[in-house]
């Protein structure tokens, strides 16, 4: 059997946009009840980053969907914090 029949089943390497997505989901998880002017804009990245990572044909697509969940598990906290923050302030 050939061997380069067999590069095309196989993607090569891994996909920079799914590590990012990664990294950034992980960011904005910990940063999102402190910080959520950082853990916001990071967020939002990483679900962009998640969305194109796992759409590439190369590798990482376990990397880019948990940096998706992480970014949107991350968009809660801070969506709430922005919200009730809010609203104690108008209360004071």
């Amino acid at each position: 059997m050939d061997n380069q029949n067999n590069n095309n089943y196989y993607p090569s390497g891994t996909s920079g946009c799914a590590v990012a997505s990664m990294i950034l989901g992980i960011i904005a998880l910990c940063l999102s009840c402190c910080f959520y002017y950082v853990s916001l804009p990071c967020a939002v990245l990483g679900v962009i980053l998640g969305a194109v990572g796992i759409k590439s044909r190369k590798g990482g697509r376990g990397m880019g969907i948990a940096g998706l969940v992480c970014s949107i598990i991350s968009l809660v906290p801070a969506i709430l914090v922005i919200a009730f923050g809010t609203s104690l302030m108008e209360m004071i």
